[in-house]
């Protein structure tokens, strides 16, 4: 993240969907809808563009992206920001630049405050994952981390929560319709 006039420049990536192949044509309409300042590619029969975008903050540059993408008419939907939410301990410990055992050592609470979040799934398969939204919390709670990339994480998963949401109630909306129902009466 490069910062100039008040505005920074934001670096991820976009996994987009309804392109099939990348021709001129698509990326003539992709850059004049102002994805100038994206990379495409196609990786795993996806659309994949790796933008460095320069916006007043992680969320107006993600948005302002996928409203590019949108506006070029090329049938593209976007899928996600290529930003799991789910991590393993290896992972956290590549993303914070610290050795897996230092993470397995705030993990057990041998380092740092404790509490450290617990794992959200795989817990019975030995491979748990957390959620990088609560573990980056944690994580600058305790100033290891910057609180911006905290608050980055949790605009992240909402976003991509959002998009997913919006996936399946173009998929099947009389499911979603239901479940919906069905949980806001158990609350």
């Amino acid at each position: 993240m490069n910062q100039t006039n008040g505005r920074s420049e934001y670096d991820f990536s976009l996994v987009i969907d309804g392109v099939c192949e990348l021709t001129t044509e698509v990326e003539n309409a992709l850059f004049e809808a102002g994805c100038d300042d994206a990379t495409f590619s196609i990786q795993y029969g996806h659309l994949y563009a790796e933008f460095s975008r320069e916006a007043g903050s992680l969320k107006d540059a993600i948005l302002s992206a996928i409203k590019d993408v949108r506006r070029a008419g090329v049938g593209a939907a976007v899928i996600c920001v290529d930003e799991s939410n789910l991590v393993t301990q290896a992972e956290i410990a590549r993303r914070i630049r610290r050795s897996r055992q230092m993470v397995s050592q705030y993990i057990s609470g041998q380092r740092g405050p404790g509490n450290f979040p617990p794992p959200e799934c795989h817990l019975s398969e030995g491979a748990p994952l957390w959620t990088w939204c609560a573990v980056s919390q944690w994580l600058a709670e305790n100033d290891i981390i910057r609180r911006e990339e905290s608050w980055n994480a949790e605009v992240v998963a909402a976003i991509n929560n959002s998009l997913e949401a919006a996936r399946q109630q173009a998929r099947n909306p009389g499911l979603v319709k239901e479940i919906a129902k069905k949980v806001k009466a158990a609350s």
